[in-house]
């Protein structure tokens, strides 16, 4: 994608953000080299957080992209020893009839949070005994706490104020 493509969805994601109540932090919005000068922001660049505008190498962005902003990003050798930083928060904005292809977790969980907006549509495959996508199998989801089977390649609505856990 071009820098001015890329440029053109940050803003348009950052004033959809800031109309749904939430502010980025502020080190959204710092230059390359303000990052540089910041010896205290090591963290925040290992973390991988900040912006991510992604068209999953198809050059389709508007047909199968995703944008997203990491604000917190769990370390693996934490999340592996199951104690300290296992949490990780991203904002992701998908817009209307634009893909992501499936892909699944084999040691974290996800909990996708529909913060405003449109319905999600998610599609639902299970795991097979090691963790692996398997398009033969259901599996349980929790819908804002609440345990939920389904079939494979069962299509889960998501509406605005919901949520669903995806366990590996």
């Amino acid at each position: 994608m071009k820098r001015s493509r890329i440029n053109d969805i940050m803003r348009a994601a950052d004033d959809l953000i800031r109309h749904h109540g939430f502010v980025l932090p502020p080190f959204a919005y710092w230059t390359p080299d303000q990052f540089k000068a910041r010896t205290d922001a090591g963290a925040l660049v290992t973390a991988r957080c900040g912006w991510d505008i992604t068209d999953y190498g198809q050059g389709r962005f508007d047909q199968m992209g995703l944008f997203l902003f990491t604000l917190r990003n769990g370390r693996l050798a934490d999340l592996q020893r199951g104690g300290g930083m296992c949490y990780a928060e991203k904002l992701l904005i998908s817009r209307q009839d634009q893909l992501s292809p499936m892909h699944t977790h084999v040691i974290k969980a996800e909990d996708i949070i529909n913060r405003g907006g449109a319905t999600l549509v998610v599609e639902l495959y299970g795991s097979d005994d090691h963790g692996h996508f398997a398009r033969d199998k259901g599996g349980v989801v929790h819908c804002d706490g609440i345990a939920r089977p389904y079939g494979p390649g069962e299509v889960l609505l998501v509406a605005p104020g919901e949520s669903v856990t995806l366990m590996p």
